[in-house]
């Protein structure tokens, strides 16, 4: 007889968070180790779940009529430096090439780390007129920058994203597509992600290299520290005359566009495990899952187990559920540990037994929870269950963020949140000085200026001025 294959046990998240990420990542075979530092392979099962936001988003940016393009990834370093803020950001992340086959370059080549410059180059020579704006771009692509300290999904030197890139004839145009593009991220996490988000504008110490202003959305961790999940740039009209890229206007006359940029990586993959995962691994809301079924047959062996199994797969394919049959000959008991393993939202599981009475057993992933369901209503039970886990696992965690986010009024307090884990919400005189202590004095940085305020006190509690906003700070990955 065959020694059944073990599945592989995880970290306690309480014991150790961090191990816990990393065992998730592995061990639900998301990711693997390549032979270069900081650059990890992404397995078939974790690029499932980038394909399946990378469809969503896609559609949405379409939708609003956004074409796709492909740039080159190496960039001249001349072309790079004509930002002056934008390269000062990025310089210390760049990677260089130098060597081309077996003659040195003329000059150095930067493997992009973000493509701003090579649109911008491209735009120069093809907007002349009004009638050429908006220019509604985006990009699939991987981008590298040569991060120190790096983990899987959430600081890769090499990691896959989109990014957005915009030009406008007006403010007004560019700033409302600004915000949109917030909202379409948003969208995507809260409703297909299942994780709720606060929407904001970043100070001008955390905004984007080159920016007039940076949005982002902000989730929370199961360990109550923040993972910034996609940010959206107006630029105003910087690049465009760093770049010398200018239009006729209906009075034919020269005018510089105003511009955008967004964009979301596959660290939002990061943000889901730590969001929905638990202590048997990976956790999917429906949605997104690349299964969101699968069919344990019990005691197959026994006539007519598999037959029915079969024909319930393929009920569920005609439904538009995306379902999965292993008939493999692990025993019901791995199986169920592999696919809590790997995060799939539901489990059926049909036997003998269950065969007699006409029903079947399904099995939450979120909850655990067992639910006897007809085989007849198969089809209406399944996706009334998948909605259900769907909607449990936002609600789950937007009581988390609502639970853990405190106000503070003194540094005490706010070293008190941090202490025990959360957002805490404190008032800013918007000095850079301040902003500085609070990351010094209590460890955390302002993660957004939220767009919902709130009126938490008058002073600033850092220097005792007058307070400008309520900026929610947080320890963040």
């Amino acid at each position: 007889m065959a020694k059944e294959k073990k599945v592989e046990q995880i970290t306690d998240m309480e014991v150790d968070f961090a191990q816990w990420f990393t065992d998730v990542c592995t061990k639900a075979e998301l990711v693997d180790y390549s032979g270069v530092k900081g650059l990890f392979i992404l397995r078939p099962y974790g690029y499932a779940i980038w394909e399946n936001i990378q469809t969503v988003l896609d559609g949405m940016f379409k939708r609003d009529g956004h074409q796709n393009v492909s740039m080159p990834m190496l960039i001249p370093e001349s072309l790079l430096q004509k930002e002056k803020d934008h390269v000062e950001g990025f310089a210390p992340e760049c990677a260089w090439v130098t060597v081309g086959g077996s003659e040195e370059l003329p000059e150095r080549l930067c493997i992009r780390p973000t493509s701003e410059t090579l649109f911008c180059d491209h735009w120069s020579h093809i907007v002349h007129s009004w009638r050429d704006l908006p220019m509604k771009y985006n990009q699939w692509c991987s981008v590298l920058r040569w991060e120190k300290t790096t983990r899987p999904f959430l600081r890769g030197r090499e990691f896959l994203w989109q990014e957005g890139h915009t030009l406008h004839a007006t403010e007004e145009e560019a700033r409302e597509e600004t915000l949109h593009q917030l909202e379409v991220y948003a969208d995507l996490c809260e409703n297909f992600l299942a994780m709720p988000v606060i929407r904001g504008n970043k100070t001008d110490k955390e905004k984007f290299a080159g920016a007039v202003n940076t949005y982002t959305i902000e989730c929370m961790m199961h360990d109550k520290k923040a993972l910034q999940s996609g940010t959206s740039h107006y630029f105003g009209d910087g690049f465009c005359r760093a770049f010398n890229i200018q239009f006729a206007d209906k009075d034919n006359t020269r005018q510089y566009p105003h511009q955008t940029s967004w964009g979301l990586s596959t660290r939002i993959i990061g943000g889901l495990i730590m969001t929905h995962g638990d202590n048997n691994g990976l956790v999917l809301p429906p949605m997104i899952a690349p299964t969101q079924v699968v069919i344990i047959p019990v005691s197959m062996h026994k006539e007519g187990v598999l037959d029915k199994a079969n024909e319930m797969l393929e009920r569920l394919k005609t439904a538009g559920i995306r379902a999965m049959l292993d008939d493999s000959e692990q025993s019901p008991g791995w199986k169920f540990a592999e696919y809590e393993m790997k995060g799939f939202p539901l489990r059926i599981e049909i036997g003998p037994r269950d065969m007699e009475k006409n029903q079947f057993v399904a099995v939450r992933r979120d909850n655990g929870e067992k639910v006897i369901c007809s085989i007849d209503e198969l089809e209406n039970e399944t996706k009334a269950l998948l909605d259900t886990v769907q909607s449990g696992l936002y609600e789950k965690a937007k009581k988390n963020l609502t639970d853990n986010c405190y106000p503070a009024t003194t540094l005490d307090e706010a070293k008190d949140i941090v202490s025990k884990g959360g957002f805490i919400k404190m008032m800013w005189c918007g000095d850079l000085e301040c902003e500085m202590k609070m990351k010094e004095d209590v460890g955390v940085s302002s993660r957004c200026i939220p767009f919902e305020q709130e009126h938490i006190g008058d002073v600033c509690p850092v220097c005792g001025k007058p307070a400008k906003q309520m900026v929610v700070w947080a320890v963040a990955y």
